[in-house]
C-alpha cells in the first residue's frame, strides 16, 4: 500500500474567507460540494488543504486525510491493530472509499481511495 497525498482538514464557518486567505499563499480551489472544500497548489497539486462546516456522512470532521492506493488493505491492516474505528469503511455518494481511525493522539485520521 502506498500514500498518495496527506492533507489538513480544518473546521470552518468561513469557506469564503478561508479560500481568499490561502489564495494569498497560491492555492486554488480544486473542489467545493458546499460542505467541503480543497484548496491545492497549481504547481504541486498534492500539496493540499481541506475546509469543511461538517462531515457529510460521518460523525465528526477529521483532523487530516490520508489518500492510500488500497483503502481495503489499510481498513484491514487498522482494524487488525485494535485501533478504534470512528467511521466504518463506505462508499461514498462524491466518489471516494473511505472510513475514520483514532490515531495514538486523539485525532481522527480520513483514510480514503478515489474509485
Amino acid at each position: 500500500m502506498s500514500v498518495r497525498r496527506v492533507m489538513p482538514d480544518i473546521r470552518s464557518d468561513a469557506m469564503t474567507e478561508s479560500r481568499e486567505f490561502y489564495g494569498l499563499l497560491g492555492f486554488e480551489e480544486v473542489m467545493n460540494l458546499g460542505w467541503v472544500m480543497t484548496l491545492a497548489s497549481p504547481s504541486n497539486p498534492t500539496a493540499q488543504v481541506t475546509f469543511m462546516t461538517h462531515d457529510e456522512s460521518g460523525p465528526v470532521v477529521p483532523d487530516m486525510s490520508v489518500e492510500v492506493d488500497d483503502v481495503d488493505a489499510a481498513y484491514t491492516a487498522v482494524l487488525e491493530s485494535g485501533a478504534e474505528i470512528v467511521h466504518p469503511l463506505q462508499d461514498e455518494e462524491w466518489g471516494v472509499r473511505r472510513f475514520f481511525v483514532r490515531d495514538p493522539n486523539g485525532r481522527v485520521v480520513n483514510v480514503l481511495a478515489h474509485q
